[in-house]
């Protein structure tokens, strides 16, 4: 019998990396089966990491296409999406039944939902430097840098406010990723970029330095101005165009009736 080749494309080279982010994300999910938070928050950065080289080593190889795209989705379901809401549930929603559950079930279950709604509104021609809602990587950043620095160390909020405090962070983190605000996409290091957008990427810019610098305490203060900034933006547009729509409805009256006292 004669024997098939085996084919080898170039996608098989980013979906490797796309993966290794699944990996980290499975990886999390043992470390902080063992109470291990800080080593799975390591393999969630890790993943995010891989999330971001797939891409570009599918625009370097021209390799990309719809099974890159879907495979992506289905990782970041799991490392960003999964993993943090785990982190959760064994951080503090353990405590509280089957409430708990269900509040730590949020992250994933909106994380999930906006893949889905980014997979089927994306198109060639959307606007790359925005996300309608804040990217499942992002609340994943959110909610794992909260729960690490803030919640499980001792001393920081005090014991009678911290259920509270990661309920409120959880829902907030959902119910922003599931949200129709435009928020900043993280831009690509090059000149051109740094030309036409040089406050977002000196904003971000300061955020991984100051990050880095307070070896993470500063994260989450971080995410939250991310969150803050897009939604003053979010409103300050909604009420611009609330305006320039009653003054499109006022010349329309006028021009339909001009001689109406």
């Amino acid at each position: 019998m004669r024997r098939r080749k085996i084919r080898v494309t170039r996608s098989v080279i980013p979906n490797m990396f796309t993966l290794m982010n699944l990996f980290g994300g499975f990886m999390a999910i043992v470390r902080i089966s063992e109470g291990q938070f800080l080593q799975a928050a390591g393999f969630i950065v890790l993943a995010a990491v891989f999330d971001m080289l797939d891409g570009a080593v599918a625009r370097l190889t021209n390799s990309t296409g719809e099974f890159g795209a879907e495979l992506d989705s289905l990782c970041d379901a799991v490392s960003f999406g999964v993993a943090p809401a785990f982190m959760l549930f064994k951080a503090h929603f353990w405590q509280v039944g089957e409430y708990g559950v269900v509040v730590a079930a949020l992250p994933a279950m909106a994380g999930v939902l906006r893949l889905a709604r980014f997979n089927v509104q994306s198109t060639g021609s959307s606007d790359k430097r925005y996300f309608r809602g804040m990217p499942i990587p992002a609340g994943a950043l959110t909610i794992i840098s909260y729960v690490l620095f803030y919640h499980v160390q001792q001393g920081i909020i005090p014991e009678t406010w911290k259920s509270l405090a990661i309920t409120v962070v959880t829902v907030m983190a959902s119910a922003i990723m599931v949200s129709t605000i435009k928020y900043d996409a993280l831009p690509l290091p090059t000149l051109k970029v740094v030309r036409e957008r040089p406050f977002v990427v000196g904003f971000f810019a300061i955020g991984i330095i100051a990050g880095v610098v307070s070896k993470g305490w500063l994260v989450f203060p971080f995410m939250l101005l991310y969150i803050t900034v897009g939604a003053v933006r979010g409103f300050v547009n909604l009420l611009r165009a609330r305006s320039e729509s009653h003054d499109d409805d006022a010349l329309e009256d006028d021009e339909s009736d001009p001689f109406d006292v």
